[in-house]
């Protein structure tokens, strides 16, 4: 009896998900806990405003940024899973600071291309979420031009940086600064043209609230997949056995 039961559990184990599988749905999991992290982080941020300040800020920033989070779940599950199917863990020093800095810059550019959306369709005539204008003359100024062609050739190097697998970490260190450069050029080009000081706040908090929810996500990639997804060589320790 004892044999057919070790004999039936081995079966199992075998049909289970593979290794790169689950660190798939890992990196999806983790990526859900950035983002509870972050819509958590931006409410207690601009909490004291609406005891110390006008109230302006935690009127709009909040659902805002629920807006933006829901927006970017999806295609963010998506990325997660492929991400985590495609690569092997990492130092977890390294997967924070990673994921704080990818965290931070999604926060940033989210806020300001949402706010080029806002400006582009009048969701402030659509949507109670979008009533208080920051930015209002950002509407055929240079920036409102420029910002998506930036914002793209950005994210498309951030995201190149993350699924090159040939790369070395130096290479894609590197991409990803220069995007991150792109992007911040153009919120900057944004607040120059229109400047708000109400939308310089909601920028700031939105990328610390970001950075926040990123290394959240990011100390999750580094340990998804357990002990069968460390790269050879690797100086990640493994869990003792119990």
């Amino acid at each position: 009896m004892s044999s057919s039961r070790d004999d039936s559990s081995q079966a199992e184990e075998r049909a289970g998900l593979q290794p790169r599988y689950r660190r798939a749905f890992g990196c999806v999991t983790w990526l859900y806990m950035g983002m509870l992290v972050f819509l958590a982080a931006n409410f207690l941020l601009v909490l004291p405003s609406r005891y110390f300040g006008g109230g302006e800020l935690y009127g709009y920033l909040p659902p805002r940024l629920a807006f933006l989070g829901t927006s970017l779940i999806l295609p963010g599950m998506v990325l997660a899973a492929v991400l985590g199917a495609s690569t092997f863990r990492t130092p977890r020093l390294r997967g924070t600071r990673v994921g704080a800095g990818i965290g931070a810059l999604i926060g940033w550019s989210g806020f300001f291309g949402l706010e080029w959306l806002a400006s582009a369709f009048d969701f402030n005539r659509r949507d109670q979420a979008f009533r208080t204008v920051v930015f209002p003359d950002l509407a055929g100024s240079l920036a409102f031009y420029v910002f998506v062609p930036l914002l793209l050739v950005a994210t498309g190097l951030v995201i190149f940086a993350l699924y090159a697998r040939r790369a070395d970490f130096e290479r894609r260190r590197r991409l990803v600064l220069v995007g991150a450069a792109l992007a911040v050029f153009a919120g900057l080009a944004v607040v120059a043209t229109d400047f708000d000081a109400l939308g310089v706040a909601g920028a700031l908090i939105s990328t610390a609230s970001g950075a926040v929810g990123g290394y959240v996500s990011g100390s999750g990639y580094a340990r998804a997949g357990g002990d069968d997804m460390i790269p050879p060589g690797a100086q990640i320790q493994r869990r003792e056995p119990r």
